[in-house]
């Protein structure tokens, strides 16, 4: 997601249902036969272009020696260099990392930069190993596939469980091969060593913005409308802080522990101020605890899904009384549920706009980076706001010109930028 999210435990979607490639094929197909796309180009846009698959030998601290799975996709790059996380997790699979990747091609053209979608990940346990193992494996992990990285071939960023840390190692480990410093073969990076003002704030600052645009587009006030958000980590926890700075009431956050509800309003920084003692929510008395499906169903105007996928599915679709699903993180709604909140008028921004904002200021990163100049965070943030309203109109205006819903528009917006690129630059032969 370009930043790193905060998981939760949710009850399984049912089976077949929480595929991550074959959901995000499934919107690709119904969003290219909307567009007749070219039978050529719809093979191309089908494939990943290239998937790594590595092993990964660390030396851990017991002496003993582990052998790790990494995986690097680069999805498509035909607008420019791949671009998405890194995610260090027990659940990474190349499936997942592939769909991932698919879906940052999608989201770099939705908001229009000049970058293509790339995913990575290594399936490990990070909470459990030492900062020292970890510091090793991302370094023998950057040397795995330090061929496709390159401030214009492939740039990573943090995802679930990485950080600014680790985006420190991979950009040293890669300017030590080539023998001089590259800033901009990463973003996310800490600002003393070329990272952005404003980065570590963007996704939850974009689910801010487009959460003001869908209240705007409905007719609906911001002034105490009532907003429930699931995950309280990274993306989550600025989302909450920032709507309740606008006049947003903050019913209910939750992360991996559980759930607080509060109708009368959970003060957020309050909430904060708790989590930087006990680092969960867990114990948290701002409301009444509850649990993460339970925060999907409570009665709410606005709900944003900021922790992992496929938590929205057909069995709890048709329970969510939200009027607006503003998705911060990556794939939380399965293909099937989207035709039960469409039927039932939730207005859906889908995760490829919503969740945008990271990519876009890892965009001005790379930018600042190559240019040797940086921005003031009012620069980034009014930047970022510009871009972001802007998207969101784009796919609003393609949703109502072609009758669809705003993530078929979305993914028709983007996949026929990225089509167009394909039919200029032609087939190399």
């Amino acid at each position: 997601m370009e930043a790193a999210v905060s998981g939760v435990a949710v009850n399984a979607a049912p089976t077949g249902e929480t595929n991550p490639f074959e959901a995000m094929m499934q919107r690709f197909d119904h969003a290219a036969e909307l567009l007749s796309l070219d039978e050529g180009i719809y093979r191309i846009l089908r494939h990943p272009e290239k998937q790594i698959v590595t092993s990964i030998p660390v030396a851990m601290d017991n002496g003993e020696i582990e052998v790790f799975t990494g995986y690097r996709v680069l999805y498509n790059t035909s607008r420019g260099p791949a671009k998405g996380g890194i995610r260090f997790d027990m659940g990474v699979t190349l499936d997942e990392v592939t769909a991932l990747a698919a879906w940052m091609t999608w989201k770099c053209a939705v908001v229009d930069i000049p970058f293509g979608g790339a995913k990575g990940g290594v399936i490990c346990e990070p909470f459990r190993m030492s900062t020292a193992e970890l510091e090793r494996l991302t370094r023998r992990y950057t040397a795995s596939i330090l061929e496709v990285l390159g401030p214009e071939s492939d740039v990573p960023a943090p995802d679930v469980n990485t950080n600014e840390q680790v985006m420190a190692w991979i950009m040293d480990t890669y300017s030590m091969h080539k023998r001089h410093t590259v800033t901009a073969v990463v973003t996310g990076k800490p600002v003393a060593m070329g990272g952005s003002l404003g980065r570590l704030e963007a996704t939850g600052r974009g689910v801010k913005i487009v959460v003001k645009e869908a209240l705007r587009e409905m007719g609906m006030p911001l002034n105490g409308t009532r907003i429930a958000v699931q995950g309280f980590g990274n993306v989550g926890s600025v989302a909450a802080r920032l709507l309740e700075a606008e006049g947003m009431t903050v019913v209910a956050i939750s992360d991996k522990t559980g759930g607080i509800y509060n109708p009368n309003g959970i003060y957020v920084s309050e909430a904060l101020e708790y989590i930087r003692h006990n680092r969960f929510l867990e114990g948290f008395t701002g409301g009444d605890a509850i649990t993460n499906e339970d925060l999907l169903e409570i009665d709410c105007d606005v709900l944003a899904p900021c922790a992992l996928e496929n938590v929205i599915t057909r069995r709890n679709a048709g329970n969510i009384r939200a009027k607006i699903i503003a998705e911060g993180a990556n794939g939380p709604t399965t293909a099937f549920a989207d035709a039960i909140l469409e039927e039932k008028g939730v207005f859906v921004v889908p995760d490829i706009l919503a969740n945008a904002g990271g990519v876009t200021v890892s965009y001005f990163e790379w930018v600042q980076n190559r240019e040797g100049y940086y921005w003031r965070e009012d620069t980034v943030n009014e930047r970022l706001r510009e871009v972001m309203i802007r998207a969101f109109d784009q796919v609003l205006q393609y949703s109502k010109a072609h009758n669809v819903n705003m993530r078929t528009a979305a993914y028709m917006l983007s996949i026929d930028r990225v089509a167009a690129v394909h039919k200029l630059r032609g087939i190399y032969a």
